[in-house]
């Protein structure tokens, strides 16, 4: 059995296809809205390309670290107490089962979703960033694209929430659009002041 092949095992024993999911989403989610918060706060008060890039970097790399050890940490202690009462009731040590390989890599899993989720979104938002930085000419201000990269990703999370549910993919997609609009919106209100 391959790596994957096993990854996929282990999540349908746990039933843990779902918290996989929800990390995603919400800590993509996370990611996404915090970039479009800091671009947001540099239309009102535009530093140097260097300090945005800077900025972003610090603030994707933090989300990613927070949510992979937090995700990791909460689900590891989870994960050992359900096998320690799996273990009571079944009066045997299962830490060599396929159970205990959950309570072991399950936790890795979730983790790294957790973690790798905001930290790739917030990458994919700041490519104007790193494109302007390195010379390339763009058709708009950086930070006004990566707006409109933010929006489109977070257009998507709500498409594949929208699927998930088996509701209006474009009705899921418009709903987290304007949560994100209703977030810029009041970012640039506070940031003016």
């Amino acid at each position: 059995m391959n790596i994957f092949e096993r990854i996929g095992f282990l999540t349908q024993i746990s039933r843990s296809q779902r918290i996989v999911r929800r990390y995603l989403v919400v800590n993509g989610f996370d990611g996404a809205l915090t970039m479009l918060g800091l671009m947001m706060g540099f239309l009102v008060n535009a530093p140097e390309l260097a300090i945005m890039l800077n900025v972003c970097l610090g603030a994707a790399i933090a989300l990613g670290v927070s949510g992979m050890s937090s995700a990791y940490v909460s689900e590891a202690a989870e994960r050992q107490r359900e096998l320690d009462h799996l273990e009571e009731a079944m009066l045997t040590d299962m830490s060599e089962s396929a159970y205990g390989d959950v309570a072991r890599w399950v936790p890795l899993l979730v983790g790294l979703v957790n973690g790798l989720a905001p930290l790739l979104i917030s990458l994919l938002i700041m490519t104007p960033l790193f494109l302007a930085h390195q010379g390339v000419p763009l058709p708009l201000p950086p930070p006004y694209l990566c707006i409109v990269i933010a929006l489109l990703l977070i257009f998507s999370l709500g498409v594949f929430l929208g699927k998930i549910a088996s509701m209006s993919w474009l009705g899921s997609g418009i709903r987290t659009v304007l949560i994100a609009l209703l977030t810029a919106g009041l970012i640039y209100l506070f940031a003016a002041f």
